[in-house]
């Protein structure tokens, strides 16, 4: 019965309410959510990959039955930027060094180096002041920069990483490698190990024709600088796959482009409104985001169009925790961000079907959160596939309207820059700019 009252939902919002504007407000009710550990902040740093997978890891352990935990970002991050360093000097200067990241780096690094409590490794001298990495990415990168061309003139010191270790010392704190926790004793892969944490047992999901489907390749986002790998799935089993994840008590770690128009993170709502911006009365503009209005239908080709143009890139990591019914229009994913707890939702986004189906660049979940004809498909079991119908049929979406730059310059959105600079004047509430 839930399946098909699931079911149901995701019929509706293909048939209902798809006609003129209302003057009703936007009218939520629950439906299905995961269990998930208060909103964060990621401060003024681009560390939202790490956030946004530790509180997945999070939602993860207790899932698993191991009960809340409040893990360490800085953990994570403190190996990630060596690994980085490691990266682009062995790449002799030609690798993306930033703050950015995906969800596979964590991943990498809870695989490697295992993980710690928040409490154990807070990463920070200072717990009353904010997060900020800007000058730390800075010395990093010169420090870099210099290794890579020592390298190529053949004086680099075999000694090279422990000045960065120096460096991520002072920054965060000695790395801690082992640690009483809860009336125990652990290691951070023990700890890892504890919690039930199996990071091959994750993989990434994303949806574009400029790769064959069913099988995997490495997305070409700057981010992806550890070269971590995509399975592509058409995109009516790429959205099926996420709503049936949640279906069975999962949650998504998810990529997705925020600096558009549709997005709100002020007033907890992203959406692909079917009239522009630019064609907006001034009362209507007034009235977004609190206003019900009707979407815009997404195909695969406009999808991909818009990938192909930067109109959606990979801008900001955060934490899908389950879903809920919009009155006119059926499914929104219920979105954990990590912007502290701004907007009517506490740090929540309320984010619609047609969003997701846009922006979503890609997704992280268990193999076990797909379906069985998917996991079967794509390698993941044996067994016979039997290849599920889709619900709704594609409609195909009005072309993209091409951006011209009129600021002259990027817009730097989660530590990376990007080339959307007319795209929206202001992200709302976004802690780096």
């Amino acid at each position: 019965m839930k399946h098909l009252l699931f079911s149901l939902l995701l019929l509706a919002f293909g048939l209902q309410h798809s006609n003129a504007q209302t003057d009703e407000p936007y009218e939520f009710k629950a439906y299905k959510k995961a269990a998930a550990t208060p909103v964060k902040s990621q401060d003024q740093t681009g560390t939202c990959w790490a956030f946004s997978t530790a509180s997945f890891l999070e939602s993860e352990a207790i899932r698993l039955g191991k009960g809340a935990a409040d893990l360490s970002e800085m953990f994570v991050v403190r190996n990630i930027y060596r690994m980085k360093c490691e990266n682009y000097v062995r790449r002799q200067g030609t690798a993306q060094f930033g703050e950015g990241g995906l969800a596979h780096d964590m991943l990498n690094a809870v695989k490697k180096y295992g993980i710690v409590p928040e409490s154990i490794y807070p990463g920070r001298k200072d717990d009353s002041k904010p997060f900020n990495h800007s000058k730390l990415e800075k010395v990093l990168k010169e420090k870099c920069v210099s290794f890579a061309q020592q390298g190529k003139d053949g004086k680099l010191d075999p000694k090279w990483l422990n000045e960065i270790d120096a460096l991520l010392d002072q920054e965060f704190g000695p790395v801690v490698n082992k640690f009483s926790f809860e009336g125990a004793v652990f290691t951070p892969q023990s700890y890892r190990d504890f919690l039930g944490i199996i990071p091959d047992d994750y993989v990434t999901i994303t949806s574009f024709t400029h790769h064959p489907f069913w099988g995997k390749f490495i997305l070409e986002i700057p981010d992806n600088w550890s070269n971590g790998d995509f399975y592509n799935l058409p995109l009516d089993d790429f959205m099926r796959c996420a709503t049936h994840a949640i279906e069975k008590g999962y949650t998504l770690e998810w990529d997705a482009d925020v600096s558009n128009m549709g997005f709100s993170a002020g007033n907890g709502i992203a959406i692909v409104p079917k009239t522009s911006w630019k064609d907006k009365s001034a009362s209507a503009r007034s009235d977004a985001f609190k206003v019900w209005e009707p979407e815009q239908q997404i195909s695969q080709e406009y999808r991909q169009q818009l990938f192909d143009s930067q109109e959606t890139m990979d801008d900001h990591l955060m934490h899908v925790v389950g879903v809920v019914d919009e009155k006119h229009s059926g499914v929104y994913f219920v979105v954990k961000n990590s912007w502290a707890e701004i907007s009517d939702f506490k740090g929540y986004v309320y984010t619609s079907h047609a969003y997701m189906k846009l922006n979503t660049i890609s997704y992280t979940l268990p193999k076990s959160a797909l379906p069985q004809d998917v996991r079967r498909r794509l390698g993941f079991e044996a067994g016979e596939v039997n290849i599920e119908k889709q619900l709704t049929p594609e409609i195909e979406a009005t072309p993209p309207v091409k951006k011209t730059n009129t600021q002259g310059k990027n817009k730097t959105i989660d530590g990376q820059p990007h080339l959307k600079v007319a795209k929206k004047e202001a992200i709302d509430n976004l802690p780096k700019q």
